[in-house]
């Protein structure tokens, strides 16, 4: 996970046309994380349990984004 969670880094920051910053990095986890509660919520919804998974794994990105 925390190889997947540089690579997410790295790619954002290739795109900053400024420098990155640790609130920029939390506004990226924030960001996941919304995606993960978007998908949670569908899933739910959906009783679809790989959507848990997933968003699951989306939060785990998210932590490790922020800790790196």
């Amino acid at each position: 996970m925390t190889n997947t969670a540089y690579q997410i880094w790295e790619t954002f920051k290739a795109e900053l046309i400024v420098e990155p910053t640790d609130d920029m990095k939390e506004a990226l986890a924030s960001s996941i994380r919304v995606i993960s509660s978007i998908i949670h919520r569908d899933g739910v919804l959906e009783n679809e349990p790989w959507h848990l998974h997933i968003a699951d794994e989306l939060n785990e990105y998210a932590d490790n984004v922020e800790a790196l």
